[in-house]
């Protein structure tokens, strides 16, 4: 495959979430993948330590995958969903209920979490309109929460960097509840933290303020993945569900990351044991081959709209909702997922990857490490005026050195594709720890 030869070739395309200038002065091209590994342009093996963008947990080009997408293209490339179907987006929403262990009743396709984020706060609204509650509009979200970029999840997330530039045109009503990372409590945790389950009971206090009567939902990442990785503590998730219930605010989780195996579980619901009244999903759901969303509602979410006159019971949908490509792709990965015993595979290397990962307190600048089933999160100390120089340094250096890792702002997040082997966690922690002991 040929990359672009000058820098002049990199021009037209305006990157996402990039340093653009920094990068098309000194290009990172990855040009091909395979089980844990990508390949660059210059032909050098990149170990996946972070399972692309969190979406890749069956490895690279796995083949049930790959067939199964030739297979649709080649048969139905496309297919609107608007008063037609296709016979694979009832499959694989029928297979999708049955992974969640027929916990939630129906499915919702989306494109992305983003779109599936969106969708599931006008499902919210609705829902409540359409019981006759249309006062309930306001949207409870958290600090340092990430909902994806559109207008509804950039308004319940809490990632100041995300809204600064769109404050005034983010959605009114919105409030949030605090964050609960606390270094001095909390550093150098495995699982869940100890202190912090008191901070679900901040959502009393947004109960007096406004009045159940006039609050919707609450929207959480079981796990916070793209703020740092953090860990909800001991009990806070239950609270949450206890406060919900009790108020009649809907509860939704965010499970585009935590989704289909990250914890080791099929979600995060499971690994915590709280149901919320909807799920949304993306990346895994696909081993990130085709783009797709989905939104998981219970079944009296769902039963709420069917109950009026007939005709559309819900004004909304995509272009690609249940896209056929992303259909076949979902299935196939639903098939590795039950067939390849790939969760129980990642609840066997657990206790080593996190093992691994706390290795490394006491090296140079290690303030935290966090780690929950697949996942890692080591935090270091910021220079002082130039915050995420340091983690940056330690992405180039990483890749430089033939290993993928990601870093938001000092945290360096790994979640490697759920097929890693004891000796990929040795290759990835290995290098790691010596690009630390040299940083400045």
């Amino acid at each position: 495959m040929n990359s672009p030869a000058k820098a002049s070739d990199l021009s037209a395309y305006w990157m996402p979430y990039t340093a653009n200038r920094n990068f098309k002065a000194s290009p990172r091209m990855l040009v091909s993948a395979e089980g844990m590994y990508y390949r660059d342009d210059a032909g050098n093996a990149i170990l996946d330590g972070t399972a692309g963008l969190w979406c890749v947990p069956l490895g690279h080009a796995q083949p049930k995958i790959v067939a199964a997408v030739q297979k649709s293209v080649a048969t139905l490339d496309y297919a609107p969903s608007f008063q037609l179907g296709h016979p694979d987006a009832f499959k694989l929403a029928e297979r999708i209920k049955q992974y969640t262990g027929n916990r939630f009743d129906h499915v919702f396709y989306t494109g992305s979490g983003s779109e599936a984020v969106d969708t599931a706060l006008k499902i919210a609204l609705a829902y409540h309109r359409v019981r006759g509650d249309a006062t309930r509009t306001r949207m409870i979200g958290r600090e340092r929460g990430y909902h994806g970029v559109g207008f509804g999840g950039m308004s319940v997330g809490g990632i100041g960097g995300n809204r600064k530039t769109f404050s005034t045109a983010l959605m009114a009503g919105v409030d949030h509840l605090p964050h609960t990372h606390n270094l001095e409590k909390n550093a150098f945790t495995r699982g869940e933290p100890e202190y912090g389950a008191h901070l679900a009971d901040e959502l009393e206090r947004l109960v007096a303020l406004h009045d159940a009567s006039n609050i919707a939902a609450v929207i959480v990442e079981p796990v916070a993945g793209s703020t740092g990785v953090l860990i909800p503590p001991k009990g806070y998730l239950k609270r949450l569900r206890e406060l919900c219930t009790k108020h009649g605010i809907l509860l939704i989780f965010d499970e585009v990351i935590t989704g289909f195996g990250r914890l080791g579980t099929p979600f995060a619901f499971d690994y915590f044991d709280v149901e919320p009244d909807i799920v949304t999903t993306a990346k895994g759901l696909t081993n990130g081959v085709v783009p797709m969303g989905a939104v998981f509602v219970k079944k009296h979410v769902h039963d709420a709209f069917m109950n009026g006159p007939d005709g559309i019971e819900l004004f909304h949908g995509y272009t690609y909702s249940g896209h056929p490509l992303a259909c076949a792709a979902g299935l196939a990965t639903l098939d590795v997922f039950e067939q390849e015993g790939v969760l129980e595979h990642a609840r066997s290397v657990a206790d080593y990857w996190q093992d691994a990962a706390h290795a490394l307190r006491g090296l140079p600048h290690v303030i935290d490490i966090r780690t929950i089933g697949m996942i890692v999160g080591i935090e270091l100390a910021s220079i002082p005026g130039k915050v995420g120089a340091r983690a940056y340094d330690a992405f180039r250096r990483a890749f430089n050195d033939g290993v993928l890792i990601r870093v938001t702002g000092d945290i360096i997040a790994l979640s490697p594709p759920l097929i890693i082997e004891k000796k990929h966690i040795d290759d990835l922690f290995g290098k790691l720890a010596a690009i630390l002991k040299t940083l400045d």
